[in-house]
């Protein structure tokens, strides 16, 4: 079943499960047919999800699908569009490439480069129309559970339990966004691949326009082999510090929107930043591991700190690094064995299958 919002043609999906996706309505109108239909074929099944893709090779074929048909946006050949009316496209982008120009086409339209991986273009286009494209959730969409990952102790494998539990999540079925909101994050460390810092993410926060969950959608990552997908770490240390309670939870409540389970990486600090995400979370990991000064920060913790009895009808003891903990307030939910220092991604996808046996109940 297919609705339409406001927004002209751009398609929302109701899934059985009673979750809403917005599909962008994208033509591709190319020179080259075989470019194009491999550009389709491939926007088509890896990211059924996000687009609905039209094709034509012709200006005049061009011509005739504008005279009919609305488009969100439209990735063109420079050489189709001459003397055509772009008025139907609310986002006409140009598809440009090095081998076929000389220099790069002086128009005013977004540039999007032709011979690119596939998963980039797909990104490319979703952050531009994120930037045009008005905000909201829709009526039926669902919130994602929210894992948080907290330690009261730095050094303890906060990061390498956050990013376990996200693998086994992602190992089950389910479609899983890991956020690091570290004062220095550590994403670099799990996932080399560097994309969009999320900074650009904090600029449309700053601005307050433009669909921020369509444009965290664009620029986010994912990992093939543990199925992770995640954020590139912010461009400098000013970034995350300043972010704000009302941003971070704007920012959370965008990736809800996007993914079926969000696992938040937190900073050791317990600051209004850290309050806001126990507050919006529906299940809070606390790690700790065998040294005493780790133990000791937990005790005062559970026994001193008002948040933790605000929290502890939802919070979960992981015990990471083989410890044996003895916590009166808190019984251990997860036990995470020793394993010597070795690959790092290597070692949170070992670890992932300890979730499995989670003594928690998420219900």
């Amino acid at each position: 079943m297919l609705l339409y919002n406001a927004i002209p043609s751009l398609i929302l999906i109701i899934y059985s499960e009673g979750k809403i996706a917005m599909r962008i309505r994208l033509l591709i109108a190319a020179e080259d047919a075989g470019y194009a239909e491999e550009l389709s074929n491939a926007l088509s099944n890896l990211h059924a999800d996000m687009f609905e893709v039209s094709v034509c090779g012709t200006t005049q074929r061009l011509r005739d699908l504008l005279a009919s048909h609305r488009f969100d946006a439209a990735l063109l050949d420079e050489s189709l569009i001459d003397g055509v009316d772009l008025h139907p496209i609310r986002m006409p982008m140009l598809l440009w490439s090095e081998d076929e120009c000389i220099a790069e086409p002086e128009s005013d339209l977004k540039k999007i480069r032709k011979y690119q991986r596939i998963s980039s273009i797909a990104g490319d286009v979703l952050e531009s129309y994120a930037k045009v494209s008005s905000d909201g959730r829709g009526p039926f969409s669902e919130k994602a559970r929210i894992s948080a990952f907290w330690s009261p102790a730095g050094g303890v494998g906060t990061t390498t339990a956050a990013l376990a539990c996200a693998a086994c999540r992602a190992s089950e079925g389910k479609q899983v966004l890991y956020l690091n909101l570290e004062s220095f994050s550590s994403t670099p460390l799990y996932f080399p691949e560097k994309g969009k810092s999320i900074s650009t993410a904090f600029e449309m926060l700053d601005n307050r326009e433009g669909n921020l969950k369509m444009f965290i959608r664009g620029i986010r990552r994912h990992d093939s082999d543990s199925g992770i997908a995640y954020f590139s770490h912010p461009e400098n240390f000013d970034d995350m510090n300043i972010l704000s309670v009302d941003d971070a939870a704007a920012l959370i409540t965008a990736c809800c929107g996007i993914t079926d389970e969000l696992v938040i990486d937190l900073s050791c600090i317990c600051n209004k930043r850290t309050w806001q995400v126990f507050e919006l979370a529906d299940s809070i990991h606390l790690v700790t591991d065998h040294t005493k000064t780790a133990q000791i920060k937990l005790s005062q913790f559970t026994a001193q700190h008002n948040v933790f009895e605000r929290i502890k009808s939802k919070a979960a003891l992981v015990a990471n690094k083989g410890a044996l903990i003895d916590q009166p307030l808190m019984t251990v939910a997860v036990s995470l064995p020793f394993i010597p220092l070795g690959d790092e991604f290597d070692l949170f996808k070992t670890l992932s299958v300890a979730f499995k046996e989670e003594h928690y109940s998420y219900d």
